[in-house]
C-alpha cells in the first residue's frame, strides 16, 4: 500500500494532518526527546512528521505574503520502519510487490528514488527560507552535505566526501547519508537521513536512491571497520551505547547546521508543534 498526502497517484490513502497546531519560533530546532532517556530521540510516524513539515511551510508562506519575518526551523527525529518514494520514483527499485510491502510505503513530493527510514537513523528536516541564504538549490544541496561531512569529521574523526554525479555523503563506496528536498516558493523542506546505528537489513529490499553497485553504511559500522584496521578491537565499538551514538550525533547536527547556515538555533521540544 502506498500512502501519500499528494493527489494524483490514483487510489491512494491520505493520512490525516496532525491535530497539533504549529506555532512559529525564530530559528528553532524541534527534537523529539524521549522522557525515558535523555539520549533517546523518539520515533515519530512518517505521516505525522510530514504533516508537521507542511504546516510549517504553510505558515512560512503566509508570513512572506504579509511581508513579515520568515525564519528557519529544523526538525530532528527518527522514524519507525518505512519506505519512501520521491515524486518520480520508479517501483522497479523495490525488490518486493508493492501490494505486499513489509512496511508502509509513502510517495512524497520530494526528489529522489526509493529509500528506507528506521530506528537508529537520524532524520533532519530543515525548513529553510532560502531567500535568507542563497537562492541557489545546488548550493543548498552542497550545504546539507557539508553539515554531514562536518559531523563525521569533528565528532567521529571519519573522513567523508561527496561522490561526483550523486547527492549524499559517502565514505569510500558506502553511502552514509541520503538527501532529498522539495522547494516551494523558495521554502525548502524534507532533508537528509543519517545512518547512525541503523539496522541496514531493510536496505537489501530496495535499490536505495536508485544507485546500483554501491553499498549503504552506518556511522557505527564505519567506526567498527576503522577499529579493526587499526587493531583497536572492533568489539569495543559494540559496547558503546547506541543511545549515546544517537545523542552525540544529534548534538553535532545542531552545532554544524548552525555553523553552515549561520544561524543561532534554539532547542524547542517537538511537543510545541
Amino acid at each position: 500500500m502506498i500512502l501519500s498526502t499528494t493527489h494524483g497517484f490514483g487510489s491512494i490513502l491520505t493520512p490525516s494532518h496532525s491535530t497539533r497546531p504549529y506555532t512559529p519560533h525564530s530559528n528553532a530546532v524541534f527534537s523529539k526527546l524521549s522522557q525515558a532517556s535523555q539520549f533517546s530521540i523518539s520515533l515519530v510516524p512518517y505521516g505525522e512528521a510530514w504533516s508537521w513539515q507542511k504546516s510549517i511551510v504553510k505558515e512560512k508562506k503566509a508570513l512572506i505574503q504579509r511581508n513579515q519575518n520568515c525564519s528557519d526551523a529544523v526538525i530532528i527525529l527518527q522514524h519507525p520502519p518505512v519506505f519512501t518514494l520521491g515524486t518520480g520514483s520508479s517501483e522497479e527499485y523495490m525488490n518486493f510487490e508493492i501490494t505486499d510491502a513489509p512496511y508502509d510505503v509513502y510517495r512524497t513530493e520530494c526528489g529522489g528514488e526509493v529509500t528506507y527510514h528506521g530506528p537508529g537513523q537520524l532524520v533532519m528536516y530543515p525548513i529553510i527560507n532560502v531567500r535568507n541564504h542563497k537562492m541557489d538549490l545546488y548550493w543548498y544541496l552542497r550545504a546539507l552535505e557539508e553539515v554531514v561531512i562536518r559531523v563525521l569529521s569533528t565528532t567521529f574523526s571519519i573522513k567523508a566526501s561527496r561522490l561526483e554525479g550523486f547527492t549524499g555523503v559517502w565514505v569510500g563506496d558506502q553511502k552514509l547519508a541520503a538527501i532529498g528536498i522539495r522547494v516551494s516558493q523558495w521554502i525548502a523542506y524534507h532533508g537528509l537521513a543519517l545512518n547512525v546505528t541503523t539496522d541496514l537489513t531493510p536496505f537489501q529490499l530496495i535499490v536505495s536512491c536508485g544507485i546500483r553497485n554501491r553499498k549503504i553504511g552506518s556511522f557505527k559500522g564505519i567506526l567498527r571497520e576503522f577499529g579493526s584496521s587499526n587493531r583497536c578491537g572492533a568489539s569495543d565499538i559494540n559496547y558503546i551505547d547506541d543511545f549515546q551514538f544517537i545523542d552525540t550525533t544529534h548534538k553535532s547536527l545542531i552545532k554544524e547546521s548552525s555553523e553552515v547556515f549561520q544561524l543561532e538555533l534554539a532547542l524547542k521540544p517537538i511537543s510545541m508543534l
